[in-house]
């Protein structure tokens, strides 16, 4: 039986853990540096300026479990975003109308991701590098890359910048669909069959699971959020562009890696997903409340967070490996 004082340490040095002290200090670093930064107005405008990253995070996170990635997502987000802007403004379709067709637009785009890599086999990273491409070239061309849609009514603008509850609306979204995700990625034979995905694709065949279907439920719920989040995003800039989303792809698998979930896929954790939102949240914030730093500063701080993340999953993984082949050894 493990000790109490083992079971302590081994929760202690959890990556989750230590991402969470990471955190905490960034707050009182930033609070300490920078111009009235822990303010009820500050802290809803984090969560505000953070809910699409976060949401495009979260279903980012079962995708990179099967050993995937899905680098478009930010790209849909333009391609929603316009066609929420079409759909309300040529169309003539009420803002909520619109909102579910964004949703549909965007599961559209994770479906054509989905058929490309299950269908044919070809490789996540090839072929949301393509769809990275085709969806924010469509909602340039769409748009002539300049034109915009606005003017959008009080109510529909409320879900960006409103309060319920005091607590900033799309709060209250991200909530609901962060709950969905653990549910699905932690309380379920299918979050289980994308970690077996990641782990062995073959295998997780050979078991009888459907992994074609799992792969197309990952991608099709990417776009599906993604359109979502472009709605969101909408509301909260009061206008609807081809350039939403640009950038929101790195800093969504920057969360995610970041939060502990492995680049090969097989294990993570959607604790970890939302602490790395948070902690990104916070330093592009509070660098932006430090006199004399200049913004371009955040995006140095992604790159390093992304590599540095990459590098302690790939130490990570080789000790694991080592711990697990040394009593083999010892035996033989």
């Amino acid at each position: 039986m493990t000790s109490p004082r083992r079971s302590w340490k081994h929760w202690f040095l959890r990556h989750e853990c230590i991402l969470l002290v990471v955190l905490v200090a960034e707050i009182f670093l930033f609070d300490a540096l920078g111009r009235k930064f822990l303010t009820g107005a500050n802290i809803a405008n984090i969560v505000r300026q953070s809910t699409e990253i976060g949401l495009l995070a979260l279903v980012m996170t079962p995708i990179i479990l099967t050993g995937g990635i899905d680098l478009s997502v930010g790209s849909l987000m333009g391609l929603c975003a316009v066609a929420f802007g079409m759909l309300w403004g040529e169309l003539g379709w009420s803002p909520w109308l619109a909102m579910a067709g964004a949703v549909v637009v965007g599961a559209l785009g994770g479906g054509l991701n989905a058929t490309l890599i299950t269908r044919l086999r070809l490789p996540p990273l090839i072929v949301t590098l393509g769809t990275y491409s085709l969806f924010r070239g469509l909602a340039e061309g769409l748009t002539g890359g300049t034109k915009a849609y606005s003017s959008f009514p009080d109510s529909f603008l409320e879900l960006g910048n409103g309060f319920a509850l005091g607590v900033p609306v799309q709060v209250w979204i991200f909530v609901v669909v962060a709950i969905g995700i653990w549910l699905l990625v932690h309380r379920t034979t299918i979050g289980r069959s994308f970690r077996a995905i990641g782990f062995s694709p073959e295998g997780t065949r050979y078991a009888g699971i459907p992994v074609g279907r799992r792969l197309g439920l990952a991608y099709a719920m990417a776009g599906a959020v993604a359109g979502l989040a472009a709605v969101i995003f909408v509301s909260r800039v009061a206008e609807a562009r081809a350039s939403a989303g640009v950038g929101y792809e790195l800093r969504a698998i920057t969360a995610v890696v970041l939060g502990g979930t492995s680049i090969f896929g097989g294990t993570g954790t959607v604790a970890g997903t939302l602490l790395g939102v948070a902690a990104i949240a916070v330093l592009e914030n509070g660098l932006l409340r430090i006199p004399g730093v200049p913004r371009e500063l955040f995006g140095i701080f992604t790159g390093a967070l992304l590599l540095l993340a990459l590098a302690a999953g790939v130490v990570t993984r080789a000790w694991a490996n080592r711990r697990v082949a040394e009593p083999k050894a010892a035996v033989e």
